[in-house]
This record gives structure tokens, sequence and C-alpha cells, in this order.
């Protein structure tokens, strides 16, 4: 491919987290770019989540099949230290007047999928700095700057920077995040609505073992989830109303425990605080067009989910591999001026070719969003008979095992809308 004449750089991504840098680099590992012609602006830098020196931060990730093989193509998955990261082999979720493994639940479990694991567990703090190495490593540029306008065009992109630069690109990609700075100058509206719940965040360690299992309660006030780590001690994710998580965090530790002890039915038996314990606000939102022209809006600057099932990174991460693939095809496609990977064509990142990837992810994030939001009302309503056709219809899901397995492998990504790169070969899953 030949280098569009007059650019800065091909692409500039906006954001500097896990989504901005992998996209960063899968655009160099398929040769849609060149080393050097991407670069991410990084913003500014957000705190770590509050951890001891040498512990799990707070901010952890359930991680899909499918985004584990993204992570490896793009070489962050290779730089994790093996200590931030942990597989599970079961999930057990079940309703509050049901049973964890009886009426009410049920359960996935990786052996009878013929998998290794159902997924992996990922340190936050740690993902987003093997995605700066692999990034710095293929070759990305980093700009330690903040946006301060755009200006899009038909044959490319004009980026000011606060400290008074202007850079010049074929394509703008928006990884900044709920509040995108880079979605608001595109003039792109969102929708949705806020949950009036917050997410209580912290690790315990429980008196009987977690036994490699990811687990999930449904209470009337929002779902408790408790997630296997690998010093034996769980990372919850407890959503509730915002009064009672201000009440829950006001206490001790101790009674703090006793709470948690209470409201997972006691299936790990007692709970003990071991970090601190903090909050984030949950909502929904979404994007309602995700491409303006020469410019494009992934992960959480397009689609902020309901954390009840540990799909956000996830989707984000699909976003990426879906965006590469359109632009892969449309290089390689008739009348393109691909070649030998030293640059973008003009072409790279036309509004007709967004378009592909905006018409794909926006369904299966919409839909996505909307099967979540469902289960959250659903679950979230104590009516007497709602609450016992929960009950009943996980019980009957349960009963049928090619419906689990269907469930079990499009949460995993071994099936569905998924780019072809990513998918597994049938060798692999012999």
């Amino acid at each position: 491919m030949t280098r569009s004449a007059g650019t800065d750089f091909d692409c500039l991504i906006i954001g500097a987290g896990v989504i901005g840098m992998t996209m960063a680099s899968l655009l160099l590992e398929r040769k849609l770019v060149a080393r050097g012609r991407v670069a991410v602006i990084s913003g500014p830098r957000a705190p770590a989540s509050a951890s001891a020196p040498g512990d799990w931060g707070l901010r952890v990730f359930s991680l899909s099949h499918a985004s584990q093989r993204l992570l490896e193509i793009c070489g962050v998955w290779q730089t994790l230290p093996a200590d931030r990261t942990f597989a599970y082999e079961r999930m057990t979720v079940w309703d509050a007047r049901g049973e964890p493994d009886g009426l009410g639940s049920l359960t996935f479990d990786c052996a009878l999928l013929g998998e290794p694991n159902l997924g992996r567990i990922v340190e936050g703090n740690a993902l987003a700095s093997a995605g700066a190495r692999a990034a710095n490593a293929a070759g990305v540029v980093l700009i330690e700057a903040e946006l301060a306008g755009i200006v899009t065009g038909v044959a490319g992109v004009s980026v000011q920077l606060r400290d008074g630069r202007e850079l010049s690109c074929l394509l703008v990609i928006a990884a900044d995040g709920t509040e995108s700075t880079t979605r608001e100058l595109l003039g792109i509206d969102t929708a949705g609505h806020a949950y009036q719940q917050d997410a209580l965040v912290a690790h315990v360690r429980t008196a009987k073992p977690h036994a490699r299992t990811a687990r999930q309660r449904f209470l009337p006030t929002g779902p408790l989830a408790l997630l296997p780590l690998p010093d034996g001690r769980s990372s919850i994710v407890w959503s509730t109303s915002r009064s009672e998580a201000a009440r829950l965090r006001s206490l001790d530790a101790a009674a703090f425990g006793e709470a948690l002890t209470a409201a997972s039915g006691e299936v790990l038996g007692a709970c003990e605080l071991t970090t601190a314990v903090a909050t984030f606000p949950l909502k929904l939102q979404y994007a309602l067009d995700y491409v303006r022209p020469r410019a494009v809006l992934l992960g959480e600057a397009a689609h902020a989910v309901h954390p009840l099932a540990g799909q956000g990174l996830n989707l984000g991460l699909l976003d990426c591999a879906s965006l590469a693939s359109v632009l892969g095809d449309a290089s390689s496609g008739p009348g393109s001026s691909a070649g030998a990977g030293t640059g973008a064509s003009a072409g790279f990142g036309e509004l007709r070719v967004l378009r592909r990837y905006e018409r794909w992810r926006r369904s299966e994030n919409l839909l996505m969003a909307s099967a979540l939001d469902g289960l959250e009302r659903l679950f979230g309503n104590d009516n007497p008979l709602l609450s016992r056709l929960r009950v009943l219809g996980l019980d009957a899901v349960g009963r049928v095992p090619f419906i689990t397995r269907a469930l079990a492998e499009r949460a995993l990504g071994l099936t569905g809308d998924v780019p072809e790169f990513l998918k597994p070969s049938p060798a692999s899953r012999a």
C-alpha cells in the first residue's frame, strides 16, 4: 500500500487504555498501516486501582477465548505476568430464591464443553501495562496530550491538541471511554439510562475454596458476582441501589464481611474483606451513530452495558477485531492499492468502509445491551410470581444440554458473528 501524501499519520487513536492500545497494535499486526504511522493520544492519565504492593488491583476483567486470541495476536497476552491471569473452569448463576446447585440455578462446566477453561480472570492494571508494552514494541507512537478539536473531511482529518499542535491523519478512532471527548466533538449523541445502582468492588477471603468457579447470585437489588483469584481469594462485583451501596461502604471490614456472607447465601462460607471497597455508577449507554467521515467509535465510547455478565471489555475487543477485519477487506478488495504493507492507501477509513463496521457491531452490541438490560430488569424484580418463573426458567434451561452449550460457546467467542481470524481452527478444538 502506498502512503497518502500530506498526512502526519495514517491513523490517530484517542485513548491509551486497553482498547486503544490493542487497536493500534492490531492495525500493525494486520499490516493495515506501517510502523510509525499509527499514534495513540493518551490524554490525562487515570489513577490506578487501589491495591497493596504486589496485590491485584480492584479492577479485574473476565476475558473470553476470543478476547484472549485477539490479545495473543497483538502480542499483549505474551507480556502479561503469569500471576496476573487465572483460568476458571466453571460458572454458576442462581436466583436468590433458588439454590446454587439446585432448583433455580444454571451451571456451565468447561469439561462438558470440551474446553480447557471457560475464560480467564485478568487484573486490569496488568492488562493495561501489557497493552502499552506491546504497542511500543510494535512501533506505535504515543502522544501525551489532550484533545482540543477535530475537523473531519472526505480526504482526511485534522486533530487539534491543547498544547497547540495540529496533526493530520486518514482515520481517527475514538477509544476514550463512556465520557468520550472525541464522540462529543464529532457531534454523536447517545441514548440509554442510568440504573440508579452502584457496583462495589473488592477482594475477599472466604472460608470455603472457590474451586476455580465464577459465581453470580441474582438479588432483588442487583447481581452479586464472585470471581476466583489465583491466591484463593475472590474478587466481588456487587451491584445494588446507590443508597444501599453507600451504606455498605460505610461499614467496617467485619460488618461488610457479614453483609457479603449473607448476600452470597453463604455459598463460600464466611467472607473476610482484604482490600478497600471501591464503587462506580452503572448505566446503559449507546451511541446513536458509530461513524462519521474518517472517524469511528470503539469500546465504551460506543457502548456501555451492565456488568452482570462481564461482557464490557469483550465487546470492545470484538469491536477492534471487526474494524480491523473490515479495513483489511477494503484494502485487499478490487480497486484497492494493497501492496507490501508499507502504509495505508488513500481510501483507508473511507465512510463507505466504516459503515460496514457500524452495521456489524452496532447490531451485535445493541443485542447484547438489550439482553443484559432485560436480565437486570427481570432478576431485579421481587414479584413472587416472577421470582417463581425465574427459578423454573433457569432450571429448565439447565436441563437442556444443547441450549446451555450454545449459550456457553457464544459467551466464549467460539460461535456467533466473530471475525474469521479470531475463530479457532477445527484442529485447535479437537
